[in-house]
């Protein structure tokens, strides 16, 4: 598929690109111009950069663990190196845990928060400091960020902690010409909604695999899952001159799962 390079000549980081929508996300500004540092705590992100290269497309790789503020230094700083310039940062990195409350383990809750949260804000905080004006951070937050679900208690506390990141930083930075949005996924058909669906469906049913999130799906307007395109789409309009005026927003792409 072509697409018009609205981002040619800018550079741009997505953290969490190795797989899902992160890797959707990291395609899809490479198709529109930009050179993109692929990132993500495993090394299936080089894949993902030498198949943007193979498009024809600039890209690097580099594994980096968001929870570490060396390494997400290090990892901002190898931008520069590589690319000369840092205008788009994506803040994608993120995991989840599904259990009740007495089962839930306080180290599930420290990783939950230290990738989803600590991550975003780490990012940002790197990001901020080599970027060009005018920059665009987005950030990763999720339909939980305007509703929490059941056995997910951590998982929604990390999400509404993105959004309000987003909405301190839109403020503080918009004097440097940063704008700072994020972006809720409501269903999106991923390897971590495989997870959702079988660790959901033992808790609230006898489900077998895919028949929750097919229950769940009905009930979107749209009538259908999302794809990892679907929320790359609305990425690439955030880190455009097109979303120049738009800056603190936290926008849902879900097919009308949730609606402000």
């Amino acid at each position: 598929m072509e697409y018009a390079p609205r981002l040619g000549g800018r550079v741009a980081v997505v953290t969490g690109a190795s797989r899902g929508i992160g890797r959707g996300i990291a395609l899809r500004l490479a198709r529109e111009g930009a050179a993109v540092m692929v990132a993500a705590n495993e090394a299936l992100c080089a894949d993902v950069a030498a198949e943007i290269r193979a498009e024809g497309g600039r890209a690097a790789s580099m594994v980096c663990d968001v929870t570490v503020k060396a390494q997400v230094e290090n990892l901002y700083d190898s931008v520069l190196r590589d690319f000369g310039r840092l205008d788009i940062s994506v803040q994608n990195a993120g995991v989840i845990t599904i259990a009740r409350l007495e089962e839930l383990e306080e180290e599930d809750w420290d990783r939950v928060m230290a990738v989803n949260t600590k991550g975003v804000f780490l990012c940002c905080q790197a990001a901020a400091a080599r970027m060009k004006e005018p920059g665009r951070l987005i950030n990763t937050a999720s339909g939980q960020a305007r509703q929490g679900f059941i056995y997910t208690p951590h998982y929604a506390a990390s999400k509404m902690g993105v959004v309000g990141i987003t909405q301190s930083l839109a403020k503080e930075l918009a004097g440097r010409g940063i704008t700072v949005n994020a972006f809720c996924p409501g269903i999106i058909d991923t390897e971590m909604w495989a997870y959702n669906d079988r660790e959901w469906g033992k808790l609230l049913g006898d489900y077998a695999p895919g028949e929750l999130m097919r229950e769940w799906v009905a009930g979107i307007p749209l009538k259908r899952a999302g794809k990892p395109e679907d929320v790359a789409a609305l990425v690439a309009f955030l880190a455009s001159d097109d979303a120049a005026y738009i800056t603190g927003q936290t926008i849902n792409v879900d097919g009308g799962l949730f609606m402000n």
